[in-house]
């Protein structure tokens, strides 16, 4: 399984989302390839958000070594699923693809739900650890494991 987790400039929420995914899947034994990246190009090659660093590591989890880049429509060939962090996410993701097929790899995380941007209030970026978790928790249950 190939699973790319997107947000808009890939350095809170898609790099917790990928490091909470790649360290749940590595811990079932599940030889699963993730990846993240943001719809805008403010980041390219910058490190996750401190706070989000801070945050994963609390859980044991390390996604220091990422760095951000940019979603390309190539993506849609790489990756079996593309999780969304929002609508506009959604909106700019689904902008890209060529077909119905590259259309149904994409989805919110959440569902229904949208991942609220930590990246302006020091106080979400515990919350939406949790909910990613929940998230990526859930995934895996639906692919069996």
């Amino acid at each position: 399984m190939k699973i790319l987790m997107v947000c808009l400039g890939n350095i809170c929420r898609s790099p917790l989302a990928h490091g909470v995914m790649e360290h749940l899947a590595k811990s079932k034994g599940l030889n699963w390839q993730v990846d993240s990246a943001g719809t805008g190009s403010w980041h390219i090659g910058h490190a996750p958000d401190s706070r989000s660093i801070k945050v994963a590591q609390a859980y044991g989890v390390d996604i220091s070594g990422q760095r951000a880049r940019q979603f390309q429509a190539t993506d849609f060939d790489t990756f079996d699923r593309i999780f969304v962090m929002d609508q506009e996410n959604l909106k700019n993701v689904l902008a890209m693809a060529k077909n119905a097929e590259q259309k149904a790899k994409v989805s919110l995380l959440l569902g229904d739900e949208v991942v609220p941007d930590p990246y302006w209030d020091n106080q979400l970026f515990e919350s939406v650890y949790q909910m990613i978790e929940q998230a990526c928790q859930r995934i895996i249950l639906e692919e069996g494991f």
